[in-house]
C-alpha cells in the first residue's frame, strides 16, 4: 500500500506541475490568432485606402488634371492632360493576370460646321433664276459687239459686287491718264490688304515698272499691283478712284461703283449691262487686250525672277479666240468673268456674275459658245430671263 500511494502521489504532483504550461501555451496561441487578425484587417484597410486612392486619381485625371496608371498594384502619377487629351482604361493580361492601365488618348476638338457664306446674288435669290442653257451663273449677259444686240440676258440690270473685274476699270484709268509705263513704283505697307487679308507673291519693298504692275494685275489679278497703280496717280489713291468714277459715267454705266482700284472691297459694284460697255470701251486698247490674254509672264521685282499665269485657263485653251478677259473672286461677288471671244466669225462680249463652283464661269462659257456655235445666225433666238420670267 505504500508503495501504491507513492506512486499516486508522484502522479498527482506530476500533473500540477504540468497543468500551467497549457493555459499558457492556449493563450499564447490565441494571442498569435489575435495579432493574425489584427494584421490581416490592417491589410485589407490599407488595399481599400489604395483602391480608393487610386479611384480618386483616376477621377481627378479625368479632369484634365492628372493620369494615374496602374502598374504592379501600384499607382504612379504622370504629367497633366492637355485639353486635347483624355484617359482611356484598358484591361490587359500580364502572365495570366488581368491588368488595368489608364493612357492619355489624344483626341481632335469637335469643329461646329460653319453655315456657308451666301454671296449678294444669293441674298437676292438671283441664284434660283432658271434659263434655257442651265448657267450655273446668277448673271448672265451675252451681245454682238459691233451691233450690241443682245443674244442672252440673265438679270443683267442687277448691281453686284465684282470683285477683280475691278481691275479692268482700273487698267483703263491707268492707260488713258498716259503716265509714264516705265516709272519704277514701289509696294509700300499701303498696299497690304486690309479688307480679305489675302496674300502676295509681291513683299513691302519690291520695285516694278509701272508696265509690268499693270500687266500682272490684268493678267494675274495681283492685288498689290493694282493697289500701287491707284496709290501713285496724281492725287494718290482718293483722286484715281474719283477717275474710275468719272470714266464710268462717261461710258454710261448707272449701275456702277467703286471704291478702290483692286476690288477687294465688296462695295464696288457693277451690272452685267455696265461691264459689257466697260469691255467694249477697254477693247480699244491694245495693251489691255495683250496684257489681260497673256498666259505667263515673268517680273523682277528684286531678287529672284517670280513667274506669273493666267487666273483664267480658257486662255490657253486652242478652242477659244479670247481677246480680252478678266476674272474676279471674292465671298460676297462668288465667281465672276468677262470676256471679248469670236465665235464662228462673230464678236461676241460675255459677262458671268455670281457663278458657283471654281470652274463655272468658264463651263458657262463653254455652254454659251457650243451654243452660238451650233445656231445658225439666221434662225439664233434671242434669250431673256430677268426677274425670274422668260
Amino acid at each position: 500500500m505504500g508503495k501504491s500511494a507513492l506512486i499516486v502521489f508522484l502522479s498527482f504532483f506530476l500533473v500540477l506541475a504540468i497543468a500551467p504550461a497549457a493555459p499558457a501555451s492556449a493563450q499564447t496561441s490565441q494571442s498569435t490568432a489575435k495579432k493574425s487578425a489584427k494584421k490581416a484587417a490592417a491589410g485589407k484597410a490599407a488595399a481599400a485606402k489604395a483602391t480608393s486612392s487610386h479611384k480618386k486619381a483616376v477621377a481627378k485625371a479625368g479632369s484634365r488634371k492628372h493620369t494615374v496608371i496602374a502598374a504592379r498594384g501600384r499607382s504612379s502619377t504622370v504629367a497633366s492632360l492637355n485639353k486635347n487629351e483624355k484617359l482611356v482604361k484598358k484591361v490587359v493580361m500580364v502572365h495570366g493576370r488581368r491588368k488595368v492601365t489608364y493612357q492619355r488618348v489624344a483626341f481632335a476638338p469637335v469643329v461646329p460646321a460653319l453655315p456657308p457664306v451666301l454671296s449678294a446674288g444669293e441674298q437676292a435669290g438671283l441664284n434660283l433664276t432658271r434659263d434655257p442653257l442651265e448657267l450655273k451663273s446668277s448673271v448672265a449677259l451675252v451681245l454682238d459687239q459691233n451691233s450690241s444686240e443682245v443674244l442672252l440676258d440673265k438679270n443683267s440690270q442687277v448691281a453686284l459686287p465684282i470683285a477683280s473685274l475691278t481691275k479692268l476699270m482700273t487698267s483703263m484709268v491707268v492707260v488713258e491718264s498716259k503716265q509714264d509705263m516705265n516709272e519704277v513704283l514701289a509696294v509700300t505697307d499701303d498696299d497690304i490688304d486690309r479688307e480679305k487679308h489675302s496674300g502676295s507673291r509681291l513683299r513691302v519693298g519690291s520695285q516694278l515698272s509701272r508696265s509690268d504692275m499693270l500687266h500682272i494685275a490684268l493678267m494675274s489679278s495681283e492685288n498689290r499691283a493694282a493697289s500701287a497703280l491707284g496709290r501713285n496717280y496724281p492725287g494718290g489713291l482718293p483722286a484715281f478712284v474719283a477717275a474710275m468714277n468719272a470714266k464710268a459715267k462717261a461710258l454710261g454705266m448707272t449701275e456702277t461703283h467703286y471704291v478702290d482700284s483692286t476690288g477687294l472691297s465688296h462695295l464696288n459694284v457693277a451690272s452685267a449691262r455696265d461691264l459689257s460697255r466697260l469691255v467694249m470701251a477697254a477693247y480699244q486698247h491694245p495693251i489691255i487686250r495683250q496684257y489681260s490674254t497673256d498666259s505667263k509672264y515673268v517680273v523682277e521685282p528684286g531678287g529672284r525672277p517670280l513667274q506669273y499665269s493666267t487666273s483664267n485657263h480658257l486662255v490657253e485653251n486652242p478652242e477659244w479666240q479670247i481677246g480680252l478677259q478678266k476674272t474676279g473672286y471674292i465671298n460676297e461677288a462668288g465667281r465672276c468673268m468677262v470676256m471679248q471671244t469670236t465665235i464662228e466669225g462673230r464678236q461676241i462680249v460675255m459677262v458671268f456674275l455670281d457663278s458657283r463652283g471654281k470652274y463655272s464661269r468658264q463651263a458657262d462659257a463653254d455652254r454659251v459658245r457650243k451654243w452660238l456655235a451650233d445656231s445658225h445666225p439666221a434662225t439664233l433666238t434671242r434669250v431673256k430671263i430677268a426677274d425670274g420670267q422668260s
